[in-house]
């Protein structure tokens, strides 16, 4: 049976963003002692009130928590809390404290390759890195109803299981570190093609002198219903990309699609055009807008030009 860690035990969190603030304020109700850190002030302050603990700096949660987790947008944030004389590796020494930071969990989408790298940089600081990136946004945040996918050694993961647990709904071990950030690449690759398409569909319709709305609403009740167009259904039919998920995020993810593939020497078609494209939403001015906004780049025709896009042609009897 795995060793569980008790519920006083200390846990660091750092990053307290629309989904790092709900997600450290569920672990402080599970009962673990939650030592927070965030850049901006007002965030750690509303972690406080949900009933963390603030530390002045990120050595100071190294030094009073075995296990940190980080909820940052990329790698480049997470290497840059782990710098420098006030960084996460500044409080890992354990002769200054025998609780001090020996494993780093992160829970923001990041790519596979470069977390297995920053895992072999670590070892011999004797940090062990998890990757474990969510699925279910800033409402799955809230509702600690989040998808986690963790890799690491089996071990590792089981160790730091009940803090997952405290956050999400479903935790399920994917394989050595790097794999939950895989994982994650296919889900965002998944979404990514899902917009896109229901973006399509939606102009096409148009087209024909279809309502948005109403096209929808039809496809949500066939085979072509999925979670995506549950949750995408009003910003597609209004044209509303008030940002629940800024396109931009969807753009950095779906890099980490195509380095994992060129990693893994595969070809993903697909995926090539989704980034084309979302490549395109960004250099528009777009990505701060809801992911969604693939759409209005359909419409107004700007999209990247595509080779080999076939010809329609009508049959001769």
């Amino acid at each position: 049976m795995n060793s569980l860690p008790a519920r006083s035990e200390t846990v660091g969190f750092v990053g307290l963003g629309a989904m790092g603030l709900p997600m450290a304020g569920h672990l402080a109700k599970a009962g673990f002692d939650v030592l927070a850190w965030n850049r901006g002030r007002a965030p750690l302050d509303a972690a406080v009130a949900a009933g963390c603990r603030a530390a002045g700096r990120p050595a100071e949660v190294a030094a009073g928590a075995r296990t940190v987790v980080t909820m940052l947008p990329d790698l480049p944030q997470v290497r840059a809390v782990l710098a420098g004389p006030d960084g996460l590796l500044a409080g890992t020494d354990p002769a200054a404290s025998d609780q001090a930071m020996n494993t780093l969990v992160v829970m923001g989408t990041v790519s596979p390759v470069a977390v297995r790298s920053l895992a072999e940089e670590l070892r011999p600081r004797g940090v062990t890195v998890l990757d474990a990136p969510v699925s279910g946004g800033v409402t799955g945040a809230r509702d600690a109803t989040l998808s986690i996918m963790a890799g690491g050694a089996r071990d590792a993961v089981e160790r730091v299981r009940p803090y997952l647990t405290a956050m999400g709904s479903t935790v399920r071990r994917m394989g050595d570190t790097g794999a939950g950030s895989l994982a994650k690449a296919c889900n965002q690759l998944v979404v990514a093609g899902t917009l896109v398409a229901l973006s399509e569909a939606v102009v096409l319709g148009e087209s024909g002198g279809l309502d948005p709305a109403t096209l929808l609403q039809v496809l949500a009740g066939g085979l072509a219903s999925s979670e995506v167009l549950t949750q995408k259904r009003h910003h597609l039919a209004d044209s509303d990309f008030t940002p629940s998920g800024p396109a931009r995020y969807l753009h950095k993810d779906l890099g980490f699609v195509l380095d994992s593939a060129t990693d893994a020497h595969v070809e993903l078609p697909l995926s090539t055009t989704v980034a084309r494209l979302y490549a395109a939403v960004d250099d528009r001015g777009f990505g701060d807008l809801d992911n969604s906004v693939v759409l209005r780049l359909l419409r107004e025709g700007n999209g990247p030009e595509l080779p080999g896009r076939p010809r329609h042609t009508t049959p001769k009897d």
